[in-house]
């Protein structure tokens, strides 16, 4: 079967069994919230058995002697495809995932997002976008919750710079926790929006912490570094693009809601 042809019976099962299950699941959002992220884990890894048979997308973790066993943090993660955010539950302890309000207003998946207790962020001004992501994360820095956060905003192709956004630092200055870089090359075999999805094996790759109380600009500088120099190391180990960032390009977006 070619890979076109697996892409189509990939999306075709991906898209109805994910229809089915949120619908089918709808009982869970009775249940206690803790009780129903095993379940959300369980339907991910439902996700995980639909890519390796059908399309032949693995993955493997490195690293994970760097994420912390208690106590909450900033995982600060690349995000090159839709892959990602459907490991985030298998890969850390129950994350809270920085995401945009207006996602919590979907029919269905939007019940599962507030019930999980996400942090939504009100982009409508930066001042809005701001004071929601701290509040939201301060209440699940107090439960002990890991808060996962995209740095760079959005999805970005393996190869392409994208500067990093401000959140990320008022996150790491305001809440005084340390940062766990999240390296990855999932953008190689599911792409950002590409039909068609490539058999593989993605690497996650989880980096040296960056401790709490450093000054907020060198904290940025160092993840920065760190993040954008492991991803290339394992986007070029398998046969990808490196990133070359313009000469004239900010590591930081001068102007972000987050």
């Amino acid at each position: 079967m070619t890979t076109l042809a697996r892409s189509l019976l990939f999306n075709v099962a991906f898209f109805g069994w994910t229809a089915l299950a949120c619908i089918g699941l709808l009982w869970m959002l009775l249940l206690p919230r803790a009780r129903m992220i095993r379940v959300v884990a369980w339907y991910m890894r439902t996700i995980h058995f639909l890519e390796r048979t059908i399309v032949g997308i693995d993955y493997q973790v490195k690293g994970r002697e760097h994420v912390p066993t208690t106590g909450p943090y900033l995982l600060a993660a690349k995000h090159q495809s839709a892959w990602e955010t459907m490991k985030l539950h298998l890969l850390v302890d129950d994350p809270a995932v920085i995401l945009k309000k207006e996602l919590t207003y979907v029919p269905i998946w939007g019940w599962y997002a507030r019930k999980a207790r996400m942090i939504a962020v009100d982009r409508g001004g930066r001042g809005r976008a701001v004071s929601s992501m701290l509040a939201g994360a301060r209440a699940v820095a107090a439960e002990g919750r890991p808060i996962a956060i995209f740095p760079q905003g959005t999805r970005t192709a393996p190869g392409t710079w994208r500067a990093y956004r401000a959140g990320i630092g008022i996150l790491y200055e305001e809440l005084g926790l340390p940062i766990v870089p999240m390296a990855l090359n999932s953008g190689l075999y599911w792409p950002r929006r590409g039909f068609r999805k490539r058999p593989g094996t993605v690497t996650v790759e989880f980096l040296p912490p960056i401790p709490a109380g450093l000054p907020r600009e060198e904290a940025v500088a160092a993840l920065i570094a760190s993040l954008e120099q492991a991803t290339d190391r394992l986007v070029t180990a398998a046969g990808g693009p490196a990133t070359e960032r313009p000469a004239d390009a900010p590591l930081v977006a001068r102007r972000s809601n987050t």
